[in-house]
């Protein structure tokens, strides 16, 4: 199923790229929430859960939804324009219209692959823009849709416990449910974020100037770069195959390029009628672009010189175990085991994340998928 971005005439002048706090921040939350799916984010996550407030966490979980697969449209830039800080961008939120903003969170909620009689994003749109309070909205009005909060309600509790929960206190008070939104986004940058975005801001920065200078030279072409995207003529227009069918014009909307690093490997198209189209792409980061040397590869080759590491392997691809359940499934002592996982961890063969108390390890498929590849590239060098 595609996604289209017509690009009209002289589209090049549309297309500009900046970094976002908050779209990495939420890339972040995002891989926070699912892991297993972003090896790339794998020791900010694992620092973040042995570190973290319990509280924090917890409340990051009940939110998770809306940066989901299908990310509210206002965790991403909504002006165009110069780069904002994160304070900024989440005024750019408390600046929306309340309809408009009950409505982006819906259609996060609901998800773009649900069944819909008509997609939301080619539905004409003529509502406020960020800066303005004029409107009002409920559960009931997405997009032009009617919804009753009976169905709302329904389909979210068909998708998950979290959805219809978030959904539950949408109805109740948009305003109180954007407010704790947008304060939890405030702590989690400011517990979380922080020192992650100084350390990869500089990355990101270079790859805006890098993709800027390419605008330049090669015009839309760099849209077409993307993966599972192409380029076609008749009329002029960039194909993302994606799993939901959407349609937007570059005559209406200019283009954000939004670099990241947590996003990986994913590539998000976010657009919604009087907004930005937003693209936030993957970009290598100063570590994926290192190749292992030979001594790090040497210890992951030397780790797994031993058949109960072997067999611990395979224990931890199925599921996230504590020491203590190892030692029992394995009948060793506690410290025994830990020898055995610290040799692992050491390795970068595994992860950790907290669960409460307990520390629970899981198998770095990454790492594994990746041996045979980076030993061979280190004897090449």
């Amino acid at each position: 199923m595609p996604v289209v971005i017509d690009l009209g005439s002289s589209p090049e002048e549309r297309i500009s790229t900046r970094l976002s706090p908050i779209a990495e921040l939420c890339a972040c939350l995002h891989a926070l929430d699912g892991p297993r799916h972003h090896p790339v984010s794998r020791r900010w996550v694992g620092a973040v859960r042995q570190g973290a407030d319990e509280g924090l966490l917890a409340r990051a979980a009940q939110w998770a939804p809306l940066w989901g697969a299908f990310r509210a449209r206002y965790l991403l830039p909504l002006a165009p324009g110069p780069e904002r800080t994160l304070e900024e961008e989440l005024a750019d939120i408390g600046g929306l219209a309340e309809g408009v903003f009950t409505a982006m969170t819906e259609q996060a909620l609901i998800g773009k692959n649900s069944h819909q009689p008509e997609e939301p994003d080619s539905a004409p749109y003529s509502g406020p823009r960020p800066g303005t309070r004029s409107g009002s909205g409920s559960a009931r009005h997405l997009r032009g849709r009617s919804w009753s909060p009976e169905d709302f309600l329904g389909r979210l509790r068909q998708l998950s416990e979290r959805r219809f929960a978030l959904g539950v206190r949408l109805l109740a008070d948009p305003a109180a449910f954007r407010a704790d939104l947008t304060a939890f986004l405030s702590a989690a940058a400011e517990e979380l974020f922080e020192a992650e975005w100084i350390r990869l801001r500089g990355v990101l920065t270079s790859d805006v100037r890098v993709r800027t200078h390419e605008r330049r030279l090669r015009g839309v072409q760099i849209l077409a770069d993307f993966p599972t995207a192409r380029l076609e003529d008749d009329p002029p227009r960039v194909v993302f195959e994606k799993l939901y069918n959407a349609r937007v014009s570059l005559t209406d909307a200019p283009c954000l390029l939004v670099p990241s690093l947590h996003t990986n490997p994913h590539l998000a198209i976010k657009h919604y009628p009087g907004y930005p189209v937003v693209v936030q792409y993957p970009v290598r980061g100063e570590r994926d672009g290192e190749p292992p040397g030979m001594e790090e590869v040497l210890r992951r080759v030397r780790a797994l010189d031993d058949p109960i590491r072997v067999r611990l392997c395979r224990a931890l691809l199925r599921q996230s175990v504590t020491t203590t359940e190892l030692a029992h499934q394995f009948d060793m002592t506690p410290p025994q085991m830990s020898r055995h996982l610290r040799r692992l961890r050491e390795a970068g063969m595994v992860h950790t994340h907290r669960q409460g108390a307990r520390v629970h390890y899981q198998l770095d498929e990454e790492a594994v998928r990746t041996l045979g590849v980076d030993l061979l590239g280190a004897l090449h060098r």
